[in-house]
């Protein structure tokens, strides 16, 4: 007996000179992971679109037809699939996971081009101060959208609003100085201010005042829940303000 035949899909998508559409690319690779034919549709001009949607009553491209039947755009066809589609609004922690896992990962590096061992005494420090600067980086690319995140649950940031502003900075500053392992005057301090406060801050919204909200501590844009990472990252700050401090 021969082989049953590959079923054929029909995709349209935007290939301009100046734009390829990401999704029609998507939705190509994805009918042929799940062994599909794909008889592949150019819509070369804007015009060409714009006729292409009036005629199939649609608002976006690609577009993707199954046996005759609309399928639709690229989260449909994972729908249509089986296939999970991201909720935009869901919370996640994989921001913070993806950070942490990374600074972890350099601290053993670094470990082991200093020592040649990848786990030293040093090598926790090392990873509280890269996930510090890590963090900052973070914050940095929208302050004001941190800092409206921020002033949702931070106590002091809510009595004076510029701290809002300076805290990405404070964090960047003393995540520096403590993995050079200099300045500890300055670093010390900042490190136990800002992740005290924070540490207070997190523990009163969530453990107190049972609030659900979304923590700004990877930016003004994260779904991370505020909550126990929120505040795990706070004491370590502060555990390693106090170890500089009193080292």
């Amino acid at each position: 007996m021969s082989a049953m035949a590959p079923r054929s899909a029909s995709l349209y998508r935007m290939v301009m000179d100046k734009h390829v559409c990401p999704w029609g690319l998507k939705a190509r690779w994805l009918l042929r992971r799940e062994g599909y034919r794909v008889d592949d549709h150019w819509l070369r001009t804007r015009e060409q679109t714009d006729a292409f949607k009036a005629e199939h009553g649609v608002e976006t491209t690609p577009q993707t037809f199954i046996d005759g039947q609309r399928i639709g755009g690229y989260d449909d066809l994972r729908r249509w699939l089986g296939k999970p589609v991201k909720d935009p609004e869901a919370t996640s922690y994989r921001p913070v996971i993806a950070l942490f896992g990374m600074a972890a990962a350099m601290a053993l590096a670094l470990g082991w081009l200093i020592e040649r061992a990848p786990w030293q005494v040093d090598t926790l420090g090392r990873f509280i101060a890269l996930a510090m600067c890590l963090l900052a980086v973070q914050k940095l690319q929208d302050v004001d959208g941190f800092a409206t995140m921020f002033l949702g649950y931070d106590l002091l940031a809510r009595r004076w609003v510029p701290y809002a502003y300076l805290f990405p900075f404070l964090e960047a500053l003393a995540g520096v100085l403590m993995l050079a392992q200099v300045g500890t005057w300055l670093a010390a301090p900042v490190a136990i201010f800002i992740g005290g406060i924070g540490s207070v801050s997190v523990f009163y919204a969530v453990y107190v005042q049972k609030r659900e909200i979304k923590c700004a501590c990877v930016g003004g844009g994260s779904r991370v829940p505020l909550g126990f990472v929120s505040l795990t990252e706070d004491l370590m700050m502060v555990a390693m303000g106090l170890w500089m401090a009193l080292a």
